[in-house]
């Protein structure tokens, strides 16, 4: 998909995953840090509340030393289905807090040739936006949590 003002300037990715939806689902959000962020890094959960309006917080950490932060909240918790979260609101300190945002992010969970059909998307607010997100590796980090996400589903280990 090309990223356009007219869908949000989004970026995807989808892949076939051989485990079903309530498989994969409970990999994603059960075992969360197993997947987050492509190895080498490794991920700390700050927060997952597991709702709409739910606080998602994690910190990332970088083999050498590097830190990068994500707070904002879910926006859809859809069983099964789908996740939808974004960073423009930060309930860090149990309010509602606007914030700098970058995107809204999306899992999308189906059913589809005895396993799960898995589409990750992510929507910014601008052209520049999404170029920076296209930049820092979208489409190559994306992909490869998600062969992360894969391999845990269908029983498989990480190194």
């Amino acid at each position: 998909m090309t990223a356009t003002a007219e869908n949000g300037w989004t970026l995807s990715i989808t892949r076939h995953i051989a485990a079903p939806p309530p498989v994969v689902w409970q990999v994603m959000t059960q075992r969360t840090a197993e997947w987050w962020c492509p190895r080498p890094w490794t991920t700390e959960i700050v927060a997952q509340e597991w709702r709409a309006g739910g606080r998602h917080a994690i910190v990332m950490h970088g083999p050498n030393g590097e830190t990068s932060g994500g707070e904002g909240i879910f926006l859809e918790v859809t069983p099964a289905e789908r996740i939808v979260f974004t960073d423009a609101i930060s309930r860090a300190d149990g309010g509602w807090m606007p914030q700098e945002s970058f995107m809204i992010g999306c899992f999308e969970l189906s059913a589809e040739a005895g396993g799960t059909r898995y589409r990750a998307w992510s929507r910014h607010w601008n052209e520049a936006a999404c170029r920076r997100h296209e930049e820092m590796g979208f489409s190559e980090g994306w992909k490869v949590v998600a062969d992360q996400l894969a391999t845990l589903a269908e029983g498989g280990t990480i190194d």
